[in-house]
């Protein structure tokens, strides 16, 4: 596997690991805080995601191409972690902390480790590690600008 089968961004949030969470758990909010540019509405997904195995499909765009994704959550933590997948090994994972003044801090990671080679070879090719870098340091800047506008809702 290459060197950066792991790429990942740390942010502090001015808010509570469970508005996070809530946030990370609703998969029609993925959209919302997504940095990437490719997330796009939600086709089929429960209202929260709850456990390990639970599944979303939503409509993606890459390359300026529309796709169709189906993920599921492979790692689940209530408000502590939550990660999914789809149809390769790669991971999209959130690991949430919560601070001494009450925020969280966040760690989001891109993780191509259990990829196979074709997929690692595919992932490389692509430069997906470049661009999740720069994906992730967006989704975090949005994810804490929508939680800190969630904590302050009365």
């Amino acid at each position: 596997m290459s060197d950066d089968a792991q790429v990942s961004g740390t942010i502090t949030i001015d808010a509570p690991p469970e508005v996070v969470f809530a946030i990370l758990a609703d998969p029609k909010q993925h959209s919302r805080i997504d940095g990437s540019g490719s997330v796009g509405s939600v086709i089929a997904a429960p209202d929260r995601l709850t456990a390990t195995g639970d599944t979303f499909s939503v409509h993606m765009k890459l390359f300026g191409l529309p796709y169709r994704i189906r993920n599921r959550v492979v790692e689940f933590e209530e408000n502590r972690r939550i990660a999914w997948r789809h149809f390769t090994a790669n991971r999209w994972r959130y690991e949430l902390e919560p601070t001494a003044d009450g925020g969280t801090t966040v760690t989001e990671t891109f993780d191509a480790s259990r990829a196979d080679r074709v997929t690692d070879t595919v992932v490389r090719a692509a430069k997906f590690p470049e661009r999740n870098r720069a994906g992730i340091v967006a989704t975090l800047q949005r994810l804490k600008q929508a939680a800190e506008a969630d904590a302050a809702r009365p």
